[in-house]
């Protein structure tokens, strides 16, 4: 970042009058970054909590429905069992029946003929009885399986009308950032081609803007045009209570002349995000829990090139706008 004698002035003055704040205000101004800090890795890892819930939630369905499917294929083979029992009980009935009427007739025959068929008889009846209680178990152990069938089911549907509302939720919230998306790029849509621009990633909507539209170099004011850009943008903020604002400072990797104020491209990058939140919230109805300011410095550059070009984008400053998942949350809650 080359600057002119002049540019080089101002600093120095800006460094100077930086001198000037107090030491209580520029605590307070590292409070409030720690803060944010703080804020953003809670927001990542409700988020990161949620995509894993999501994830228990699908395999538990999945697991489910493989049970259920082998309790299908059990009562189905139970079933066949159950049929052939039936089926040779009749027999050994009819067979039974027979060997009776075949006792009677030749009761007056030989003895150990008639011993013989007794013996038949009576392993016949033995025979029966063990088939009867084997039936009998056949059935009770059907009735329990199509019982635990029953509940898997119920369970099932309860599983899936979740996942129902999740994927309805879902929904309707890439519905949400989508008009959100045309919206913004409506109220913003003056500003195109001087460094600003909207887009989608990851289910929210980022407003980027170079530093050209909102800063000069190595300053935290932010400029007249920037700053009508912003009062565009805040006046879709104020109508559209249930999205959450993250402001995130990104400078390149030069540098900045240490002073009192500012010592690193840390500090740069949160006291630009510090003043275009200022500007949000001046004059706006905005709730300002719904605002989070961070600073990344020049580490999460969008360009890893070191020619000016490079530099120049990674020189910006990204509004990054979420649906609140509140029910989301909810949904995920009850099915855990």
């Amino acid at each position: 970042m080359s600057e002119s004698p002049k540019a080089l002035l101002t600093v120095i003055i800006v460094l100077v009058a930086a001198s000037c704040v107090p030491a209580k205000h520029f605590q307070e101004m590292r409070n409030e970054k720690i803060i944010a800090e703080q804020e953003r890795d809670s927001l990542l890892i409700a988020n990161k909590n949620m995509e894993v819930k999501l994830t228990e939630l699908e395999a538990r369905i999945s697991i489910m429905d493989k049970e259920i499917d082998e309790l299908i294929r059990d009562s189905l083979d139970r079933a066949v069992v159950l049929r052939n029992t039936r089926t040779e009980l009749e027999r050994v009935k009819r067979q039974f029946s027979d060997l009776q009427e075949t006792q009677e007739t030749i009761m007056k025959g030989s003895a150990r003929e008639t011993t013989r068929l007794l013996q038949q008889l009576q392993t016949t009846q033995e025979d029966l009885m063990a088939r009867e209680d084997r039936l009998k178990m056949i059935e009770e152990d059907l009735i329990q399986k199509e019982q635990v069938l029953e509940r898997m089911s119920d369970n099932l549907d309860k599983r899936n009308a979740r996942l129902t509302e999740l994927e309805s939720i879902l929904a309707r919230q890439d519905s949400v950032v989508t008009a959100l998306h045309n919206t913004i790029s409506t109220a913003l849509r003056g500003f195109e081609g001087q460094g600003l621009a909207v887009y989608e990633k990851d289910g929210k909507v980022y407003v980027s803007l170079e530093e050209q539209l909102l800063f000069q170099t190595g300053s935290t004011v932010v400029d007249p045009n920037g700053a009508r850009a912003l009062r565009d943008l805040a006046g879709v903020l104020e109508k559209n209570p249930d999205i959450n604002v993250m402001i995130e400072g990104h400078t390149d990797d030069v540098p900045v002349i240490p002073g009192p104020r500012m010592r690193d491209n840390w500090d740069l990058s949160v006291l630009r995000a510090t003043s275009i939140v200022r500007i949000l919230l001046d004059g706006t109805t905005i709730d300002p829990s719904r605002l989070i300011v961070s600073g990344r410095g020049e580490h999460l550059p969008v360009d890893p090139g070191t020619t000016p070009e490079a530099r120049r984008k990674n020189r910006r400053t990204e509004i990054i706008l979420t649906p609140r998942l509140d029910e989301l949350f909810r949904i995920l809650e009850t099915s855990s």
